[in-house]
């Protein structure tokens, strides 16, 4: 049984890092899953269910190993509307006040089947597009989300919006034992490496605090975390045509939200262990867990940044540390939630402080003068919206798009011409730069018809043609000449701006000169043979 466990996941040694990466790792979703239900309007084992599910199967069937799952706090406040608004619905239906739980069920399962969706579609390659600068705008945008989300634990009551700040002597206390957590996850990979440095931390602060009977803030002040298995959910809402167009809204923004966070988050993972994940197989792994946790009670997840980086630096690299996390955590749940509720919440939080210093991406900072003011702006721009709305989805896609639009604008500049006139009299045109919908401008702007003799050829050994704008640019070129009465021809085409010509066929008028290697536009001589025809005559 041992020989299978460790020839599926690794040898001895990778077990025993994934192992105990994994308690580590289920020491810390606690608190973050009983925080991210708590935003979403629902009980606390909600998230913990979620939590168990997701980052158990997604460990199991996933395209990243060593990335963790589970609860999200990106996905809790969209889920927020859509408890309260399923309450009312739930309401006006007669079904009772709190059906929004319910919905919210329902809608994780639809997200899930549209991340299924998407795996098929193999959509997850489209992650490869994010620039760099979104990157590291996401991970620093994400770092300090992460740390605002430390500060209810310095209040009286961390579950509770707007609650006071400690007291002095509490406060220092709390402080004081968060530093001691980080100064142990800090000093003790200098000596040893052999245990991960987060669960020595947790565990040191445990004792500490137990031994010494201090009154801190403890994870029972923030929930129970005690429960039972999760059972199927016997559904008392419609699940009727009506109920669909009510939950596909939120079901897309979720799907969209949780494979954008899952994928950068294992791109991130990509470059720490430079290893590379599957992009196809996570999305299908996202999708299946939430489809699996919507049935059985849970609030659904995505990939979680914090936690998996706490479980690459603890050592975890296998598959095994998230079905561990997993079960740990169901363990907790089940047997040993009198113990887990006594971890000071100090204990947890420095480990998270210790997160958000590996994550920020320090050298962003320093390079901000260095690169170029368009990438520097979209670090700035995606950090600002993470951190503003905490939608990582909008975050990215307006950097991806802000970034897409540099690049259009910048490279249409380089589209330039030179020009000479042979001793027959033809004028020829050398192109340079490539022709597609934000150079085409310029193309035009840069030939004189009126004035140019009888026989013109344009040069393209240097550009190409990128688009349907750029096919199009060169239809109405050779137009304006034959309005004229001239030829214009094209020289030097490369093999996939032939490929373009001859899929656009007569869209352009293209017609091939014998014994030459130019390609005649807007022919007044239709006689001869198009591209097209020669391409299926040979």
């Amino acid at each position: 049984m041992f020989k299978l466990i460790y020839r599926k996941f690794g040898d001895r040694v990778h077990a025993k890092d994934d192992l105990l990466s994994g308690l580590t790792v289920a020491l810390a979703l606690v608190p973050e899953a009983v925080a991210f239900a708590i935003i979403a309007g629902v009980s606390p084992l909600i998230g913990l269910y979620a939590a168990f599910m997701v980052c158990t199967i997604t460990a199991l069937v996933g395209g990243r190993p060593g990335m963790i799952s589970g609860a999200t706090g990106a996905l809790a406040v969209i889920m927020v509307s859509l408890v309260i608004l399923g309450n009312e619905k739930g309401e006006s239906l007669g079904l009772g006040p709190d059906m929004g739980v319910q919905y919210l069920f329902a809608a994780v399962i639809l997200m899930g089947i549209i991340q299924i969706g998407c795996g098929c579609l193999k959509l997850g390659r489209f992650v490869r597009l994010i620039p760099q600068p979104v990157m590291f705008g996401f991970v620093n945008g994400l770092a300090i989300v992460i740390f605002e989300a430390q500060f209810p634990m310095f209040t009286e009551s961390p579950t509770t919006s707007g609650s006071p700040l400690l007291g002095g002597n509490d406060m220092s206390l709390m402080v004081g034992l968060v530093f001691l957590t980080m100064g142990i996850i800090y000093l003790l990979p200098k000596f040893t490496t052999q245990i991960p440095s987060s669960l020595v931390a947790i565990l040191s602060v445990s004792l500490l605090v137990i031994g010494l009977n201090l009154d801190t803030l403890v994870v029972k002040d923030m929930a129970s975390i005690g429960g039972e298995l999760p059972s199927l959910v016997v559904f008392k809402i419609p699940l009727n045509w009506d109920t669909i167009q009510f939950i596909a809204p939120f079901a897309f923004i979720l799907a969209a939200v949780g494979l954008i966070e899952s994928l950068m988050t294992l791109t991130l993972i990509d470059e720490l262990t430079e290893t590379r994940g599957n992009s196809t197989r996570e999305c299908l792994g996202q999708g299946f867990a939430n489809v699996v946790a919507g049935f059985f009670g849970g609030m659904g997840g995505c990939a979680m940044i914090g936690q998996s980086i706490i479980n690459i630096r603890s050592g975890g690299r296998g598959r095994l540390s998230g079905v561990s996390a997993g079960v740990f955590l169901l363990v907790f749940i089940l047997f040993a939630s009198s113990l887990i509720e006594q971890i000071p919440l100090a204990a947890l939080t420095g480990v998270m402080f210790m997160v958000v210093l590996g994550t920020f991406e320090w050298s962003s900072i320093r390079i901000l003068r260095k690169i170029p003011k368009t990438d520097a702006f979209v670090i700035i721009m995606v950090s600002s919206i993470t951190v503003i709305t905490h939608n990582l989805a909008y975050a990215v896609i307006s950097g991806v798009i802000v970034s897409s639009l540099a690049f259009a604008w910048e490279s249409a500049k380089q589209i330039h011409r030179a020009s000479e006139v042979r001793k027959d009299g033809t004028k020829v045109y050398f192109l340079h730069g490539p022709l597609f919908f934000a150079s085409i401008t310029d193309f035009n702007l840069g030939f004189t018809p009126s004035d140019d003799p009888e026989s013109v050829i344009v040069d393209m050994k240097e550009s190409r043609v990128w688009d349907h704008s750029g096919l199009e640019a060169i239809h109405k070129l050779g137009a304006r000449y034959q309005t004229l009465g001239k030829t214009v021809q094209l020289q030097h085409i490369s093999s996939n701006c032939k490929e373009l010509l001859r899929k656009a066929g007569s869209m352009v008028d293209i017609i091939v000169l014998p014994d030459d290697p130019s390609y005649h536009v807007a022919d007044l001589n239709k006689s001869e043979p198009t591209l097209s025809d020669q391409v299926q005559g040979n």
